[in-house]
């Protein structure tokens, strides 16, 4: 599969094969969405807590007395029915974590690039770098491309002037080929990937 490589002024700089079997798949949304719900579950942290009865210091005292007090015979007060008691079956401390596969996540990140294939939202760059880091330079090169929402995956590493330059541009992420996920993937409308991020991305998924 053949696509154009562009560069930063949006002219054409040659074209690059893309190998189907990483960027050609029929995109499967099943797969998508186990992954995406990995990764989110992965990210929360899981800190939430309340005290239960054995937590909450009240007084041990009877409430009342034992008969003719017309109400059931209560003998602590850090139950959960009474004000100031401890919450019954609440929220504890947890990962929320749940295990997939290192073939099951390798196959989601190929069927996300897929799934921009297929939707023509795949820009693919000569290089991502910048002389100076100026936002508004980066912000008129991403208008020639048509990039108002996009993620950027660089090679091994991300050019720093480039990576300043994007920092306050809204709706546009920048990653290193290694860092690329089904999530940010899928949460930027366009996809754009230098050269070197292909050939990386096609290594480790090969």
């Amino acid at each position: 599969m053949k696509m154009d490589v562009q560069t930063l002024d949006a002219k054409k700089s040659g074209s690059v094969d893309l190998d189907e079997g990483v960027f050609g798949l029929e995109p499967r949304k099943d797969i998508l969405h186990r992954m995406v719900r990995y990764q989110l579950a992965k990210r929360q942290a899981g800190t939430h807590h309340v005290q239960e009865r054995g937590e909450v210091k009240k007084t041990t005292k009877r409430i009342g007395r034992q008969k003719g007090g017309g109400t059931a015979r209560h003998g602590n007060g850090s139950v959960s029915q009474f004000r100031g008691g401890g919450k019954a079956h609440g929220p504890r401390v947890r990962s929320h974590a749940h295990k997939l596969t290192k073939k099951f996540r390798a196959l989601g990140l190929r069927h996300a690039l897929s799934a921009k294939v297929a939707a023509k939202e795949i820009i693919i760059l000569d290089d991502a770098a910048l002389k100076a880091p100026k936002t508004s330079d980066l912000q008129k090169s991403l208008t020639k491309l048509g990039v108002v929402n996009g993620l950027v995956v660089s090679g091994g590493a991300v050019d720093e002037n480039f990576a300043k330059a994007a920092r306050n541009i809204p709706n546009v992420d920048v990653l290193p080929s290694q860092g690329a996920n089904v999530y940010d993937i899928l949460k930027r409308h366009t996809l754009v990937l230098t050269k070197q991020a292909v050939q990386d991305l096609e290594a480790r998924l090969k």
